[in-house]
């Protein structure tokens, strides 16, 4: 039973599922900050600081200041997480997208150069005597 266990975690899809995952945990951590260090500071300069993440309705009991407070006071919709969720998510997205785009523009460049075939020994030989002959007349 440990053999087969043994087989089983070493086999090679298993690791290169698990390599995938470390580096995408990796890469997550990379998009996170692009997205929360760089481009949503960018963004909220352009909106003038507007802080989506309180922005609610609500629907239930009196005006409150907060969104906490708003909550414990009856039916609320908390409309600017949701909002801010999904300028992440357009954000993550283009960056993904450029970035998948990138290398396969890379991958398309490298099979369009490949390097000239070696010619067959037999045809070289065939060109050598080709040569040969017509340099005879």
């Amino acid at each position: 039973m440990l053999k087969e266990f043994r087989e089983f975690a070493l086999r090679g899809n298993m690791v290169d599922l698990a390599i995938g995952i470390i580096i995408g945990a990796a890469f997550s951590g990379l998009v996170q900050s692009i997205v929360n260090d760089i481009i949503m500071p960018i963004i909220g300069r352009i909106t003038g600081g507007i802080d989506f993440t309180n922005k609610y309705i609500q629907l239930a009991g009196d005006p409150q200041p907060t969104l906490d407070a708003a909550r414990k006071a009856g039916a609320t919709i908390a409309y600017g997480n949701f909002l801010t969720l999904v300028i992440n998510f357009i954000i993550i997205a283009w960056i993904l997208f450029m970035i998948v785009k990138g290398m396969n523009t890379m991958k398309r460049q490298q099979k369009a150069d490949p390097a000239p075939a070696a010619t067959p020994e037999d045809v070289a030989l065939l060109r050598e005597i080709r040569d040969l002959l017509a340099t005879r007349k």
